[in-house]
């Protein structure tokens, strides 16, 4: 795999890789809607979190484009120029498409592949036009708190598939990107593959990929749900797992709550719409990220439990009355 990153770059101190579920910032059952009251909470944490507790006097805003429904910019250059300059720790932030993309996905098989016929094509560009539309909602979200984001497509960014591994990526710009101050928010994209063609790369392989060679502290799934189950949580008596250990070899059991079978395989539900694998491919993807070493806490989105895991809290002692689920290695 061609990675663009140079050696220096890849042992750089980040604190934390964040990704914001695509069910938790968007209304799952409403076509291209974002769930507006989430999304600014989310915001609001990831800057309390980047801060280490340091509360700013006032949150300058970097969002200077009109507003829907209003006519005019909010800009707030004058005060600019007397405020001094907050000091974040390194964050990267990944999206996942929820109603956006996935259905234009979905509707025309990008996911398969087979450029070569019109309505991949089609849905190639429609869903593209679709998360790239997310993608610069939630930078200006999290603009507006006054953090430095920079939305970086992964598509006009050099990550291309083979068989739906990534092939190519340019880490390099994400790299230097995190060193300029700046907060690199990726997101889930349709990209270009060397066998099929084409293809969805999901947020939470992107997430391991950045994991691997970046080497956050740990990392954080926000979702819209208290964290992993041992079936859906839809379900009567569905039990959530608040520990789950990974092996050496990759496999990975329950040890929190301990129960009669520890290995037994996680049942999951996947949304007819969902072309990246639901909560089944999340775990998998955390499983390899743990494995690197790197806690990974996955947790709902909004909530005073997913504020301490975005703060790692978590990382020594986890506190009884933390609700989440806890994916790390085990020898």
């Amino acid at each position: 795999m061609e990675l663009n990153l140079s050696e220096k770059s890849s042992s750089r101190s980040i604190r934390c890789i964040v990704k914001l579920g695509g069910a938790a910032i968007t209304c799952k059952n409403e076509l291209e809607k974002i769930h507006d009251e989430n999304l600014e909470v989310v915001a609001c944490q990831l800057r309390k979190a980047m801060s280490e507790g340091l509360v700013p006097s006032k949150v300058i805003g970097m969002d200077w484009s009109k507003k829907h429904g209003s006519s005019e910019i909010s800009c707030d250059v004058d005060e600019l120029e007397d405020h001094e300059s907050t000091q974040f720790s390194k964050f990267v932030v990944v999206h996942g498409a929820g109603s956006f993309g996935h259905f234009q996905a979905s509707r025309s098989g990008v996911h398969k592949g087979g450029l070569e016929k019109p309505i991949v094509k089609a849905g190639f560009v429609a869903t593209r036009i679709s998360v790239t539309s997310l993608n610069l909602e939630i930078v200006r979200a999290l603009a507006r708190e006054g953090i430095p984001t920079i939305g970086m497509s992964p598509f006009p960014c050099g990550w291309t598939t083979s068989k739906r591994d990534v092939a190519s990526a340019d880490l390099l710009t994400v790299a230097k990107s995190i060193d300029s101050g700046f907060v690199p928010v990726l997101h889930g994209d349709a990209v270009l593959d060397n066998i099929l063609g084409c293809t969805i790369l999901s947020g939470d392989v992107i997430i391991r990929h950045l994991a691997e060679h970046l080497k956050p502290e740990y990392v954080v799934f926000l979702t819209d749900v208290l964290g992993v189950y041992d079936r859906p949580p839809s379900e009567p008596n569905a039990v959530l797992l608040k520990e789950i250990a990974v092996g050496e070899d990759g496999s990975w059991k329950v040890v929190n709550p301990v129960m009669e079978h520890t290995d037994k395989k996680v049942e999951t539900s996947v949304a007819a719409h969902d072309t990246t694998g639901g909560m089944e491919t999340k775990i998998l993807e955390a499983a390899m990220i743990a494995k690197l070493g790197i806690d990974v806490y996955i947790v709902k989105a909004a909530t005073t439990h997913s504020q301490r895991a975005l703060n790692g809290e978590l990382r020594d002692v986890v506190p009884e009355d933390w609700l989440g689920t806890i994916i790390r290695f085990s020898k």
